[in-house]
């Protein structure tokens, strides 16, 4: 009983009678359509000239269906009505290819084909299932029906079961009604659901958003990371020679200054970036960070003793790659910082080839003890790796004649860094 009146099985009717009522332009077009070509035929009266303006109705449904925001209009209708299992996913978003379009064509002809068959046995069928079942309470509707009963037939037992039979109309279109809604709930996730088109643009979406996220955690882990890090030592330090060592104290301070005026100005950028990957706006030719020309601050107050030298022209390196290299250079001295110690001396190399190519090489001390990964830490050498995959570079990281040698390549023109 639950299958032909529960919830579902109502909800599934109303899904039906929606379809008949959007039938309803068409079937009148049809029926235009059958009274030119048979003047003289009651269109509504025959049964074979309705079934022909019905024929004629579905063809124009299915073409007036094929524009594209006819799918999402039925993917609405069909969640909220047709009862689809969660795990049978319909399409967003309007039809852009050719086979999305014939999909939701013919789901949109199913269902006001359907709908309309239904739509016409529940006008019908059931004023006249009521009218059987009150002829044994109402005199009035005996004696038309007694022009269609044969004179033998006994008349008492016609309308004893004349309420049986009347029950037995409604239960068969409840069936037929059921019957037609799962249907259309199982061709549903079909001819609705996600094409092949659907799901590579859905996944692309998808690998578009995960780049701009590993994007903004790469850019917040590099430059908050380097900031913190450097801060916790320079005043871990200053607090151990507070009394003894002033001048040291007052450099530890100014170091610390300028690391957080710093950050601040780079979490600025960082935020910068965010809203304009939401807004789809920005300037993708500007680079969205300090570059190498901002490289002698960072080397001032990072906190280490750094030995850095330059071949070729670094300040000429094209605004992408000059901010991508900063920020390898940055995520370098905060591993040597976290992990040298204090005072550990690095040194740093900036090469620009003729060739076309940025070598960055960054050498510092062993740790002295073994290293203790955070939670959630180790991300760092990753992050360099990605930022120099992404410019089609490479890098190396490892121990080398007793230190700790970093090495990034990078070209200095690529495909990615010419369309940012």
């Amino acid at each position: 009983m639950t299958s032909l009146l529960g919830r579902r099985a109502r909800q599934r009717w109303l899904h039906l009678i929606i379809g008949g009522a959007l039938l309803m332009p068409y079937f009148l077009v049809g029926t235009v359509i059958v009274g030119l070509y048979r003047p003289d035929a009651d269109v509504f009266s025959s049964p074979a000239n309705q079934l022909t303006a019905f024929a004629y109705a579905l063809p124009m449904a299915a073409v007036t269906a094929l524009v594209p925001l006819a799918r999402p209009l039925s993917v609405a209708v069909a969640r909220a009505l047709c009862g689809l299992p969660p795990d049978r996913p319909l399409a967003d978003g309007p039809a852009r290819t050719r086979q999305a379009r014939v999909r939701s064509a013919a789901w949109f002809t199913l269902h006001v084909g359907l709908g309309g068959v239904i739509s016409g046995m529940t006008l019908s069928l059931v004023p006249f299932a009521i009218g059987v079942m009150g002829l044994p309470f109402l005199s009035g509707l005996r004696d038309p029906l007694a022009l269609y009963l044969p004179e033998a037939l006994d008349r008492t037992w016609v309308l004893v079961l004349a309420p049986l039979a009347g029950i037995a109309m409604l239960a068969a279109l409840a069936g037929c009604a059921a019957a037609a809604g799962a249907l259309l709930a199982n061709r549903a996730p079909v001819l609705l659901g996600p094409t092949p088109d659907d799901r590579l643009a859905a996944a692309e979406r998808r690998a578009a958003e995960l780049a701009v996220r590993n994007r903004l955690a790469r850019e917040l882990h590099d430059s908050v990371g380097h900031a913190l890090s450097a801060v916790t030592l320079q005043a871990g330090a200053a607090r151990r020679v507070l009394d003894s060592d002033p001048e040291f104290v007052r450099a530890a301070l100014t170091a610390i200054e300028e690391t957080t005026r710093r950050t601040v100005g780079e979490l600025d950028t960082v935020l910068g970036l965010l809203r304009r990957d939401d807004d789809g706006g920005g300037a993708p030719d500007q680079p969205s960070g300090p570059g190498l020309d901002a490289l002698d601050g960072l080397l001032a107050h990072c906190g280490l003793p750094v030995r850095y030298t330059a071949e070729g022209d670094p300040d000429g390196v094209p605004g992408t790659v000059s901010r991508e290299a900063y920020r390898i250079v940055q995520e370098g001295l905060s591993n040597a910082l976290r992990h040298g110690g204090r005072g550990a001396p690095v040194r740093l190399r900036i090469t620009v080839h003729a060739a076309g190519e940025l070598e960055i090489v960054l050498v510092s001390p062993l740790p002295g003890q073994p290293v203790v990964v955070r939670p959630g830490g180790g991300r760092g050498l990753r992050g360099i790796t990605e930022r120099a995959v992404l410019l089609g570079g490479r890098t190396e990281a490892g121990e080398h004649d007793g230190h700790w040698r970093l090495t990034a390549r990078l070209p200095l023109h690529t495909p990615v860094q010419e369309q940012r």
